[in-house]
């Protein structure tokens, strides 16, 4: 018999910061609107959990003022000394990118 132990792997605590043009679809002119912290095991739980809270009303916190996440806003990572990991959203998902994009 072989027994399989499960563990139960400990969330990680991301601070994140959500940056958007002042007009959908911009290319440039990022702005950050919004800035909290997640849960998650890995970046991508965090990225999902993102899109997930701040794409439906109910699940919004009261103090979120932007717009829907939506294609081409950008959001940011900061694991403090760890370094910072920055995202856009493209349509068939989240891609890292290089800090220069958000300028």
């Amino acid at each position: 018999m072989v027994y399989s132990l499960l563990v139960k792997k400990r969330l990680n605590t991301y601070d994140i910061t959500i940056f958007q043009t002042p007009k959908f679809g911009d290319k440039k002119g990022y702005e950050a609107v919004y800035r909290c912290f997640l849960e998650g095991n890995r970046h991508n739980d965090v990225l999902e959990k993102a899109f997930q809270t701040f794409n439906v009303a109910d699940r919004m916190p009261s103090d979120y003022q932007a717009r829907y996440v939506c294609t081409g806003d950008i959001l940011l990572i900061d694991e403090g000394k760890k370094g910072q990991y920055y995202y856009k959203l493209h349509p068939e998902g989240w891609k890292q990118i290089n800090r220069i994009h958000v300028r």
